[in-house]
């Protein structure tokens, strides 16, 4: 049964948001900006609206495999390691995807559908801090690898045996995991090639 269930969340997983909505837009954007197949750079490169359709699947997909697991543990004698696998595996699906040569995004947005369906009260939390990073800083990379840290703090404090539960431990694997995925902006942002929205930048003079 674990396997199935497992199974089943990469292949939702590895339904990628922004090849789903390119193919009707008759676009590829992992051969445009970063080539990355993510929200941040279906914004920079197609626009808003292209961008909230791909976050939305891109959340929901591990979102509602999750959340249903979640409502009915006892029925289907799931516990919360079982979840927490599962949305591992969705995340995994999402930046190694098999449908599309296994090249996806960088996990943040089916992150958010596991966090959202395992802990959502940690969500308002890791938004303000992920929107106060990037006003501050414009880098979104940045904004996200920090956020999944403050996830671990989150956790640590107010989730039932903090980061020593299961779902504990899965932020640590997070956290390490978006910086794994973030590689190259880090790379960027020390070169100072990364881009990033100097519109909403609070302190840009400080940070140019």
């Amino acid at each position: 049964m674990l396997i199935i269930l497992i199974i089943g969340c990469y292949l939702l997983g590895a339904i990628s948001g922004s090849v789903v909505l390119g193919k009707i837009k008759r676009i590829d954007i992992r051969k445009q900006g970063s080539g990355n197949a993510g929200a941040t750079n279906a914004l920079r490169t197609v626009g808003p609206v292209f961008a909230l359709g791909v976050m939305i699947i891109d959340v929901m997909k591990s979102f509602i495999p999750i959340i249903i697991m979640a409502n009915n543990l006892n029925e289907y004698n799931l516990s919360e390691t079982h979840l927490v696998l599962c949305g591992l595996a969705a995340v995994l699906g999402h930046v190694y995807p098999i449908f599309h040569q296994f090249k996806g995004g960088k996990g943040a947005g089916t992150l958010v559908g596991v966090i959202l369906a395992i802990f959502p009260q940690s969500f308002i939390y890791m938004l303000l801090l992920w929107i106060f990073i990037l006003i501050l800083t414009g880098y979104v990379g940045l904004s996200t690898m920090i956020a999944g840290v403050g996830l671990i703090v989150v956790t640590y404090f107010c989730y039932p045996n903090g980061i020593l539960s299961p779902f504990g431990y899965f932020t640590i694997g997070v956290a390490l995991f978006l910086i794994f995925t973030h590689r190259s902006n880090i790379k960027r942002m020390l070169n100072g090639e990364e881009n990033r929205f100097e519109k909403i930048m609070l302190l840009k003079k400080i940070f140019k």
